[in-house]
């Protein structure tokens, strides 16, 4: 897999205080299998649907103890240069790029917005083995409640264009990368409580959106959105037993036309 161009979205993972409990939670509603832990780099662990690596969890460092939630990660050439570029266009850097052995350099930031992702600089791991198959990563949008630093932030610092879904019900911006669209940016909404902070909202790809469902909260899992059908996938929002929020789709099951949109 040849390393992706700056802004694609390219690995997640998520701190769990108790990752055997992620492993049966996530090894049951998304079928992943689990490797070794890695001791060496604080026992990072990879999960795998069909063989192929698709994320990782991992336990909290020593005072990073706090709520679950996925992170998404850009790639990018240079973590140092896009760090600055970060920095000087609003937003935070929360850990500097560091090197992670041969793998490659990562480092985390925030939007100006309130939204926390990654930066990874890929070494010998490239990223997602896999993408849209089940158990991968399907789609991530940006949920923030002020777009418009959102999206003057994330154009600025990955060269993003964007275009703007034409629908009076949502905000929703789409941002692209050449001729393919790469992540979405969506307005938060009453709907969400207000202790909810920005966050980037992960989606991962399932056979059947209504069994996973079921099997998560069968499992724990809280059923926030969904299911609801849409032309991009059957899709439901969850939190995991941990309060991790993520998102299951299924794209074989689509209804409607796909929206219309304008250049912005």
């Amino acid at each position: 897999m040849a390393v992706q161009p700056e802004g694609t979205p390219c690995w997640a993972d998520a701190m769990f205080s108790d990752v055997e409990g992620a492993k049966s939670f996530y090894g049951d509603v998304l079928g992943w299998t689990f490797g070794e832990s890695s001791s060496e780099y604080g026992n990072y662990t990879q999960a795998y649907a069909d063989g192929k690596a698709v994320a990782a969890v991992v336990p909290p460092m020593p005072g990073q103890e706090g709520q679950s939630s996925w992170c998404l990660y850009l790639a990018s050439p240079d973590a140092a240069a896009t760090a600055t570029k970060i920095k000087d266009n609003g937003g935070e850097v929360l850990m500097e790029p560091m090197q992670v052995g041969e793998f490659g350099t990562m480092a985390l930031a925030r939007d100006p917005g309130g939204a926390v992702f990654g930066v990874w600089q890929a070494g010998t791991h490239e990223g997602f083995e896999a993408t849209g198959v089940p158990g991968a990563y399907a789609w991530a949008e940006v949920f923030t409640r002020e777009p418009e630093k959102s999206d003057a932030f994330f154009p600025a610092v990955f060269g993003y264009t964007a275009k703007q879904m034409q629908d009076d019900a949502v905000d929703y911006r789409m941002y692209n990368l050449g001729e393919g669209t790469v992540l979405g940016r969506m307005k938060m909404t009453d709907d969400f409580p207000p202790e909810v902070p920005s966050y980037v909202n992960l989606y991962f790809t399932v056979e059947n959106c209504d069994a996973a469902v079921a099997k998560a909260t069968e499992r724990g899992g809280i059923l926030r959105f969904g299911p609801m059908d849409s032309p991009f996938g059957r899709f439901a929002a969850l939190s995991d037993p941990q309060g991790a929020s993520f998102s299951v789709i299924d794209m074989k099951t689509t209804q409607g036309d796909m929206p219309k949109t304008t250049d912005v």
